[in-house]
Order: structure tokens, then C-alpha cells, then sequence
């Protein structure tokens, strides 16, 4: 099965081409320089076009420093791409909001705070009432099936348990948009598995279009429905491969095996690319 090369040429009066205002998530010809102007500047995004439906769960794969998180933090609002446009919704991207949440690697979670607290963090800010905030916070954790550590501390839970109650913290934000970094790099390859299954039940019901970073193939193949493929620095779309494959699949399976090694081939230049890039870098 070929995969679909999406950088295709601008165009249109404005410069870029033209897209829906439903759209989830909506970069054209978007770049980003860490410290422009300055001695220690460099290109982690070139001339990235992609388009994010609603309700769809995209991952973004590619070697390490090509450019993946970044996107992320732009499409956040947490950074402002040097080239280029992004919009959620028909909006232009230009601060963060409640419709776009981010989860980092790192649970950030507050240590002094209980469960339910750190869930409803965000609505404290809005000015919501204890019992507002211990309502949204309660359903919340139900639904990731987190309802028993309400008043529990984070730290008598689990890294899993954990990294529930974060996707609990940006879902009671009712976001539009989940922005995944990463978020189960740290754990295990068995919880790794249950907390895959468990996203892509809480994604189905929250309704949210995802965007989610790996270094890992298998990771991709499990959730996406499309994979966006990264070149090394600076970070450019080289394909995007759809995942055509019912839910819940099964990674032993053929199919899945296909996309595996489809994928591997489309990274394999590109990390060589990475590392070469690296090494260079370390002799200098």
C-alpha cells in the first residue's frame, strides 16, 4: 500500500491552500526557528502542511529532533511558528486554549494537591465553585475508571494510574483537541498495551481529534488512523500512511505487519539521516 505525500505545493490568493474551517487543526507552510536571529539559531520545522479532521487520531513519527514536539507546542498556542499558519476550528492559532489540552511525557502532576484536585485544576482558574470543580472531576475520573483515587494523593498511585489522571485533567477541559507528547514513553511495554486500549476507549467517547508523538512504530500502527511520517532536521512531512485497519486490532495479524514494516522503511533513511547529523555534531 503506497503512502500519501501530503507537502504538495502551495496555493490560492493567500499563499496557501485553501481548507475548511471545521477542520480540527490546520497547518500551511508552517516553520519554526529556535532563537532566529541569533548565533544559536536552528531549523526544527520547514514548510509543514497537514490537515487534522474532527474526531481523528493522527500520530506524528519520526527521529529523534526532527521536529514532532514542536509541532505540538505550536499548535497549542505555547510557541509561535517563525513561517507559516495554524489554525483550529477556522481560528488562528495564537495563545493556548481550554479546546487545544497538552500532555506532556512527564505527568506534571501536583504532588501536594489530592486526585480530583489535580483534575479540576484548570477549572479552578476559570473561577469554578468546589462543588463545580469536585462534580466535573468525579465524572471525569469515572471515565477512565479512576473513580476509587479521588481523594487519593499522586504519589500512591501508579505510573499508569498516573498517566490516567492526566488525560483526566485535560479531559475535564472538555477539549476539542488532545496533544499527546509522548505520554507513555516511561511505562512499561504491558502498561504501555492497557493504556493504548484505554485511550482509544476514552477517544471514542470524548469525541476529541487527537495528535499524538512516538518514536515507536508498533505504537502508531495500534492507534492511528493516519501516521505522518517526519524527515530529520529540519522537520518536513515525507508521507502520510493511512492505517486501514478495523478496531481493536491485532498486532499479531499480517495487515499489521505490513504497516510495520512500511513504516520502518519510510524512517529507516531518516533516522540515518539523524544520527549521522548527530555524530557530526559531537565531533565538532
Amino acid at each position: 500500500m503506497a503512502s500519501d505525500v501530503r507537502n504538495t505545493p502551495k496555493a490560492g490568493t493567500s499563499g496557501f491552500k485553501p481548507f475548511s474551517s471545521s477542520d480540527a487543526v490546520v497547518c500551511r507552510g508552517v516553520g519554526k526557528t529556535w532563537a532566529e536571529g541569533t548565533a544559536r539559531a536552528h531549523e526544527a520545522l520547514r514548510d509543514i502542511d497537514l490537515d487534522v479532521a474532527p474526531g481523528e487520531f493522527v500520530v506524528l513519527l519520526g527521529p529523534s529532533g526532527c521536529g514532532k514536539s514542536t509541532l505540538l507546542y505550536l499548535v497549542a498556542g505555547l510557541e509561535q511558528q517563525t513561517g507559516g499558519q495554524v489554525v483550529s476550528f477556522g481560528d488562528p492559532v495564537e495563545k493556548p486554549s481550554p479546546d487545544r489540552s497538552l500532555i506532556f511525557q512527564e505527568t506534571s502532576l501536583f504532588p501536594w494537591l489530592t486526585v480530583w484536585q489535580n483534575v479540576s485544576f484548570g477549572l479552578s482558574i476559570r473561577g469554578a465553585t468546589e462543588k463545580e470543580r469536585r462534580a466535573v472531576a468525579a465524572e471525569t475520573l469515572a471515565r477512565v475508571g479512576l473513580s476509587a483515587a479521588m481523594d487519593k494523593r499522586p504519589d500512591e498511585l501508579s505510573g499508569g494510574m498516573r498517566q490516567r489522571v492526566a488525560v483526566a485533567r485535560a479531559l475535564a477541559m472538555r477539549p476539542k483537541v488532545l496533544l499527546m507528547d509522548e505520554p507513555f514513553a516511561a511505562l512499561d511495554v504491558q502498561t504501555r498495551a492497557k493504556m493504548q486500549d484505554f485511550l482509544l476507549d476514552v477517544w471514542r467517547d470524548s469525541g476529541a481529534s487527537v495528535l499524538f508523538v512516538t518514536h515507536h512504530i508498533d505504537e502508531a500502527v495500534a492507534l492511528a488512523d493516519r501516521v505522518v511520517v517526519f524527515t530529520s532536521r529540519p522537520g518536513r512531512i515525507k508521507s502520510i500512511v493511512p492505517i486501514d485497519l478495523p478496531r481493536p486490532r491485532d498486532p499479531f495479524s499480517p495487515e499489521a505487519e505490513h504497516y510495520r514494516r512500511l513504516l520502518t522503511e519510510e524512517l529507516k533513511a531518516e533516522v540515518d539521516r539523524a544520527f549521522a547529523e548527530q555524530e557530526a555534531l559531537s565531533a565538532a
